[in-house]
């Protein structure tokens, strides 16, 4: 599939240039980019009031965004070589890169595939984001499971769009680094992919920098998308992570950079709740 995805949108600021992450990889950038996010009003009014616009996959399907989303969803369905990745984490280097943004939105891309379905899952535990995402006002989910041995088939939801079901994160946990590397996170992961064989499993986990669970998870998964942002995003980063998963693990980059943009943001001070707003260039 090449190895860096450089598409879509969302950020002002991505990582200047790419020449040692093309080193690493082995792979030249082509970046697909667009100006801002354009959601046109009269599509959002057609649906639920809840559903933020940042899922301008579901919202606007025949938008430029929509577009860059399905580009990025033919190159994991088709790689260059290897099986397809059914089980895929999408991560970040750091907080306001949009890692949510591009796992919400490629989940729904996805199950708008005809054959395709599709299983959402939040790992970010400390910051979840997903839920609020698709509407839904701090349901039980991951860390109920976790936590209390809830049954996993309580804790689905279904979301708006019928082929993508979704696993909220749940209520924030005093311990999610503790939760999210325990044996029965690892069971819940290998349960998953065995009973949704069919499904593609999109898994938002927090930036590695921060936490130390995401390693845990990365190792159940198939591929790894990192999401980075333009003039922020530090380049030993980026390296530091493709050495740690090993660049046969790393199915691509997303470059999140735009004009103007609508984005999710982590707090100043400290990894713990997410914060919405508009930036201009």
């Amino acid at each position: 599939m090449g190895k860096i995805f450089k598409a879509l949108e969302k950020s002002q600021k991505t990582i200047e240039n790419s020449e040692k992450i093309e080193e690493k990889l082995g792979a030249e950038p082509v970046p697909l980019f667009r100006d801002q996010v354009d959601i046109h009003k009269n599509e959002i009014k057609t649906r639920p009031v809840t559903i933020d616009p940042m899922l301008v996959t579901g919202l606007n399907p025949q938008s430029m965004e929509s577009e860059q989303f399905r580009l990025l969803k033919n190159n994991i369905l088709f790689p260059e070589k290897g099986t397809v990745p059914k089980c895929i984490m999408i991560t970040s280097t750091a907080p306001g890169e949009g890692k949510s943004f591009v796992a919400a939105n490629l989940a729904i891309t996805l199950s708008q595939s005809i054959d395709e379905y599709v299983l959402l899952m939040d790992c970010d535990l400390r910051s979840p984001a997903i839920h609020s995402m698709f509407g839904y006002n701090n349901p039980h989910g991951l860390s109920e499971y976790l936590s209390k041995a809830k049954p996993l088939s309580s804790l689905l939801v279904n979301s708006f769009l019928d082929k993508l079901t979704i696993l909220p994160a749940g209520q924030i946990p005093a311990n999610p680094s503790e939760l999210l590397s325990s044996e029965q996170m690892r069971r819940l992961i290998h349960e998953v992919k065995l009973r949704y064989s069919d499904r593609y499993i999109i898994i938002d986990t927090p930036p590695p920098n921060l936490t130390s669970e995401t390693s845990v998870i990365s190792r159940q998964v198939d591929g790894i998308v990192i999401v980075i942002k333009k003039g922020q995003t530090r380049k030993k980063d980026i390296l530091n992570i493709i050495d740690i998963y090993g660049r046969e693990k790393i199915l691509g980059v997303v470059y999140n950079f735009a004009k103007k943009s609508i984005g999710y943001g982590y707090g100043k001070d400290k990894y713990r709740k997410y914060g919405y707003g508009v930036k201009n260039a």
